[in-house]
């Protein structure tokens, strides 16, 4: 890994369930230096996520937190968040991070922490997608990267990417189209943030100080 100046950049904690594709895709970020920052740890949920492995190749710290071995939310987060402020990160980047998370969590965050959601939010909260877009005969389909807030995937948005549902689309080709473009807007916004380009004002998203509208900048794929 590339820690060069690293103690200038963004220091980013990024919290994951699962394959951590778009982990990787900031850790390729790092280490090509298109990103400014510096990835201090990584945390997960689940003890076999094969994100970890990314972490491990990359030199970067990773723990589990299993959420199984807590009687509540609460204690589980409290833990979580014990141990993201021991690397006292400028950003949290919730990476296909599948937990609900509580209300104190997300507000000791607030205006620090990303997500990236499947869908074009406000549309589509929450699980299977790809199939409700499908199901719903929508034309377009896409990924949202937003601040998280209290609200489950409502916070305001940063970006979308907007790709086209193709007559021949099942929920797993569409999948892998959205899946392309997280890779890509997912950096974006992580590299607006590290720049102090991107901020969190009331429920508002401002880049380069200019009030976003609720979609966020948009990207379209023809």
């Amino acid at each position: 890994m590339n820690n060069t100046s690293a103690s200038s950049h963004c220091k980013v904690v990024v919290l994951i369930s699962g394959n951590g594709s778009n982990l990787q895709a900031l850790i390729d970020g790092q280490e090509q230096g298109h990103l400014p920052i510096h990835i201090v740890s990584v945390i997960s949920n689940i003890p076999e996520a094969a994100g970890l492995r990314r972490a491990v190749k990359a030199g970067i710290p990773q723990y589990t937190i299993n959420h199984q071995d807590f009687t509540d939310r609460e204690a589980f987060d409290t833990e979580l968040s014990s141990t993201i402020d021991q690397y006292q990160p400028d950003l949290v980047v919730l990476a296909g991070f599948m937990r609900i998370l509580t209300s104190d969590f997300t507000r000791h965050y607030q205006g620090r922490m990303l997500n990236i959601h499947p869908s074009l939010l406000p549309k589509y909260q929450g699980l299977h997608t790809h199939q409700r877009v499908l199901d719903a005969g929508d034309d377009y389909h896409g990924a949202s990267v937003h601040f998280v807030t209290e609200k489950l995937d409502g916070g305001p948005t940063v970006i979308q990417a907007i790709v086209p549902v193709l007559k021949d689309d099942n929920a797993t080709s569409l999948a892998k189209r959205v899946q392309l473009q997280e890779h890509i807007i997912y950096p974006m916004a992580v590299k607006w943030f590290a720049r102090q380009q991107l901020e969190l004002r009331g429920n508002q998203v401002l880049l380069n100080h200019s009030v976003l509208p609720d979609c966020g900048y948009q990207i379209k794929q023809l």
